[in-house]
């Protein structure tokens, strides 16, 4: 069995670095058909984590935080904060996109919310808070993170109310936001939402500010 991060992109010269976090069933290599091979970001390295077993919680994620899962999301927790590390390592001083899909969305959002450190910007594809309001939940997010946060009503996975709830707690965080809901897209990536990842990391790789201005 494969294991272990993948590792994509220029190992010299790159300007930028993105981590980009599969969903529940998927793998680096899915992430890497399903949305590297459609960008353009030539001078981006990539970082993409692994799941042991595929998944980063056996939870949904709009489902109360029990014990079990609060141990399995600071595990997944764990391990995506050395990935970052290890992406910070090997390409010093540039800024970095964290990006996730689905239940790597979520991660990535528990991530920000946890106040973990080394990311410039979150794309957030198709993402929610994992457990529910009532549950105590950390909400460390970093004043004025750029954050792109995407959702559809079509979504089996991640409901409308959930994303909503997501972008009322980055709202709440003083994120730098920008969402977007698909009506009637699947759970899947958009053309407009790799677009707008292909918008981040060029603003990042240029050194500018993240302007999120990409068209719907």
């Amino acid at each position: 069995m494969v294991s272990g991060a993948l590792h994509l992109g220029p190992r010299t010269k790159a300007q930028a670095s993105c981590v980009i976090v599969h969903g529940r069933g998927q793998s680096p290599e899915e992430m890497q058909s399903h949305i590297l091979a459609r960008l353009d970001a030539p001078d981006v390295a990539f970082v993409l984590p692994r799941a042991a077993k595929g998944a980063w919680y056996a939870a949904k994620a709009v489902d109360p935080l029990t014990s079990g899962t609060r141990a399995a999301l600071g595990a997944a927790l764990n391990q995506l904060e050395a990935d970052v590390e290890e992406a910070k390592a090997a390409y010093p001083g540039l800024p970095l996109l964290l990006a996730g899909f689905s239940q790597g969305a979520c991660l990535s959002l528990e991530y920000a919310f946890a106040g973990l450190s080394g990311v410039d910007a979150l794309i957030a594809f198709t993402g929610c808070r994992v457990g529910r309001a009532s549950d105590d939940r950390p909400a460390s997010l970093r004043n004025g993170l750029p954050v792109y946060l995407t959702g559809s009503d079509a979504d089996p996975w991640i409901p409308v109310t959930a994303f909503a709830e997501a972008a009322l707690e980055l709202g709440r965080g003083r994120a730098k936001l920008r969402a977007d809901l698909f009506p009637g897209r699947g759970h899947e990536v958009s053309d407009a939402e790799i677009d707008m990842m292909r918008s981040v990391l060029a603003d990042l790789a240029g050194g500018q500010n993240i302007g999120m201005a990409a068209a719907r």
